[in-house]
Protein backbone atom coordinates (compact mmCIF):
# COMPACT_ATOMS: atom_id res chain seq x y z
CA UNK A 1 0.00 0.00 0.00
CA UNK A 2 1.65 3.57 -1.20
CA UNK A 3 2.24 5.54 2.13
CA UNK A 4 0.74 8.50 0.69
CA UNK A 5 -3.06 7.36 -0.19
CA UNK A 6 -4.09 9.19 2.19
CA UNK A 7 -2.64 12.05 1.28
CA UNK A 8 -3.88 11.86 -2.24
CA UNK A 9 -7.43 11.59 -1.04
CA UNK A 10 -6.70 14.80 1.54
CA UNK A 11 -6.33 17.03 -1.26
CA UNK A 12 -9.45 16.58 -2.62
CA UNK A 13 -11.53 16.65 0.87
CA UNK A 14 -12.58 20.21 0.96
CA UNK A 15 -16.43 20.56 1.07
CA UNK A 16 -17.76 23.21 -1.10
CA UNK A 17 -21.39 23.83 -1.77
CA UNK A 18 -22.60 24.14 -5.03
CA UNK A 19 -26.18 25.73 -4.66
CA UNK A 20 -28.84 25.29 -2.32
CA UNK A 21 -29.20 21.67 -3.43
CA UNK A 22 -25.72 20.27 -3.86
CA UNK A 23 -22.46 20.41 -1.51
CA UNK A 24 -19.69 18.12 -2.50
CA UNK A 25 -16.37 17.23 -1.68
CA UNK A 26 -16.95 16.58 1.92
CA UNK A 27 -15.50 12.80 1.49
CA UNK A 28 -12.82 12.03 -0.67
CA UNK A 29 -11.38 8.74 -1.45
CA UNK A 30 -8.03 7.22 -3.19
CA UNK A 31 -8.29 4.00 -4.98
CA UNK A 32 -4.84 1.68 -5.48
CA UNK A 33 -5.09 -1.26 -7.67
CA UNK A 34 -2.77 -3.89 -8.36
CA UNK A 35 -1.28 -2.17 -11.30
CA UNK A 36 -0.35 0.53 -8.92
CA UNK A 37 -2.41 3.16 -10.56
CA UNK A 38 -4.67 5.64 -8.14
CA UNK A 39 -8.16 7.15 -8.52
CA UNK A 40 -9.36 9.17 -7.03
CA UNK A 41 -13.06 10.75 -5.99
CA UNK A 42 -15.25 12.78 -4.03
CA UNK A 43 -18.32 12.79 -2.76
CA UNK A 44 -21.84 14.72 -3.96
CA UNK A 45 -24.63 15.38 -1.00
CA UNK A 46 -27.85 16.45 -2.66
CA UNK A 47 -30.87 17.78 -0.93
CA UNK A 48 -32.47 14.91 -2.49
CA UNK A 49 -30.30 11.89 -1.45
CA UNK A 50 -29.37 11.38 -5.05
CA UNK A 51 -25.60 11.85 -4.27
CA UNK A 52 -22.80 9.39 -4.29
CA UNK A 53 -19.89 8.75 -2.08
CA UNK A 54 -16.29 9.26 -3.06
CA UNK A 55 -15.58 5.69 -3.05
CA UNK A 56 -18.42 5.00 -6.01
CA UNK A 57 -16.88 8.08 -7.76
CA UNK A 58 -13.27 6.52 -7.78
CA UNK A 59 -14.52 3.28 -8.48
CA UNK A 60 -15.94 4.88 -12.00
CA UNK A 61 -13.07 6.50 -12.62
CA UNK A 62 -10.92 3.22 -12.23
CA UNK A 63 -13.13 1.49 -14.38
CA UNK A 64 -13.53 4.14 -16.72
CA UNK A 65 -9.42 3.18 -16.96
CA UNK A 66 -10.27 -0.49 -17.41
CA UNK A 67 -9.22 -1.42 -14.07
CA UNK A 68 -11.18 -3.05 -11.43
CA UNK A 69 -8.45 -5.14 -9.13
CA UNK A 70 -7.92 -3.16 -5.85
CA UNK A 71 -4.76 -3.38 -3.46
CA UNK A 72 -6.30 -0.48 -1.32
CA UNK A 73 -8.48 2.20 -0.39
CA UNK A 74 -9.04 5.04 1.70
CA UNK A 75 -11.76 7.70 2.39
CA UNK A 76 -10.77 11.05 4.07
CA UNK A 77 -13.06 13.92 5.79
CA UNK A 78 -12.26 17.62 5.59
CA UNK A 79 -10.68 17.07 8.77
CA UNK A 80 -7.92 14.65 6.92
CA UNK A 81 -8.82 11.69 9.11
CA UNK A 82 -9.60 8.04 7.35
CA UNK A 83 -12.76 7.48 7.82
CA UNK A 84 -14.38 3.63 7.02
CA UNK A 85 -16.42 2.73 3.58
CA UNK A 86 -20.31 2.55 4.04
CA UNK A 87 -22.13 -0.74 3.33
CA UNK A 88 -23.20 0.43 -0.10
CA UNK A 89 -18.99 1.47 -0.82
CA UNK A 90 -18.01 -2.46 0.60
CA UNK A 91 -20.23 -4.22 -1.35
CA UNK A 92 -19.40 -1.97 -4.69
CA UNK A 93 -15.90 -3.01 -3.71
CA UNK A 94 -16.36 -6.25 -3.10
CA UNK A 95 -18.24 -7.53 -6.45
CA UNK A 96 -15.81 -5.50 -8.54
CA UNK A 97 -13.38 -8.74 -8.44
CA UNK A 98 -13.86 -11.88 -5.89
CA UNK A 99 -10.00 -10.99 -4.90
CA UNK A 100 -10.93 -7.39 -4.06
CA UNK A 101 -11.72 -8.71 -0.46
CA UNK A 102 -7.93 -9.04 0.14
CA UNK A 103 -7.68 -5.45 -0.42
CA UNK A 104 -6.12 -3.47 2.35
CA UNK A 105 -9.02 -0.18 3.39
CA UNK A 106 -7.58 2.37 5.94
CA UNK A 107 -10.91 2.47 8.11
CA UNK A 108 -8.94 4.66 10.87
CA UNK A 109 -6.09 6.64 10.91
CA UNK A 110 -3.57 4.24 11.28
CA UNK A 111 -5.97 1.37 11.53
CA UNK A 112 -5.65 -0.79 7.84
CA UNK A 113 -8.66 -4.00 8.02
CA UNK A 114 -8.97 -6.49 4.91
CA UNK A 115 -12.28 -5.67 2.77
CA UNK A 116 -13.09 -9.00 3.46
CA UNK A 117 -12.83 -8.24 7.30
CA UNK A 118 -15.37 -5.43 6.81
CA UNK A 119 -17.89 -8.21 5.33
CA UNK A 120 -17.75 -11.04 7.47
CA UNK A 121 -20.82 -12.89 6.40
CA UNK A 122 -20.77 -11.88 2.44
CA UNK A 123 -23.97 -13.19 0.87
CA UNK A 124 -21.71 -14.31 -2.44
CA UNK A 125 -19.06 -16.92 -1.32
CA UNK A 126 -21.58 -19.39 -1.38
CA UNK A 127 -22.44 -19.20 -4.94
CA UNK A 128 -21.20 -20.88 -7.88
CA UNK A 129 -20.62 -18.00 -9.59
CA UNK A 130 -17.18 -15.50 -10.64
CA UNK A 131 -16.83 -12.67 -9.95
Amino acid sequence: MRKDLKEIAGQFAQSKTLNDFIEYGGVAAAIETVDGNVYTGISIDTACSMGFCAEHSAVAEMLKNGERYIKAAVAVGNDGNAVPPCGRCRELMSQLAKTNLDALIEVKNGIFVTLKELMPYDWKEDLDREW
